[in-house]
């Protein structure tokens, strides 16, 4: 059975930094292209950053520099690096691949 399960969400200030984690189970995260998506408030979900079976990684502008995708593959997770927080990252984030989705982490960054 695919499950993705998502953790690392919490409370931010400005400039500040957190690192999400997707833990995957029932495939292997290094054969599947994967990526992280979010949803702000009063806004429609949105892409964030993908990243491919080969290692090529493809990011919106918004957090371009500042946020970098990864896989551990002896963990089996994808991860994401967002530095230098903004308020306007606030938002629920989620982890999907393999036609599945998480259940989302929280994200809440202050000013």
């Amino acid at each position: 059975q695919v499950q993705l399960v998502e953790s690392g969400g919490g409370l931010a200030q400005t400039g500040g930094s957190l690192t999400l984690s997707c833990a995957a189970s029932g495939f292997d995260v290094r054969f599947a292209a994967m990526g992280w998506y979010r949803q702000r408030p009063g806004r429609g979900r949105e892409m964030v950053a993908v990243l491919g079976t080969e290692g090529s990684a493809t990011y919106i502008n918004a957090v371009k520099g500042r946020f970098t995708i990864s896989r551990d593959n002896a963990k089996n997770t994808l991860n994401l690096q967002m530095d230098n927080l903004r308020p306007d990252d606030t938002g629920v984030y989620y982890c999907s691949g393999r036609d599945t989705w998480g259940q989302g982490t929280r994200v809440t960054v202050s000013s």
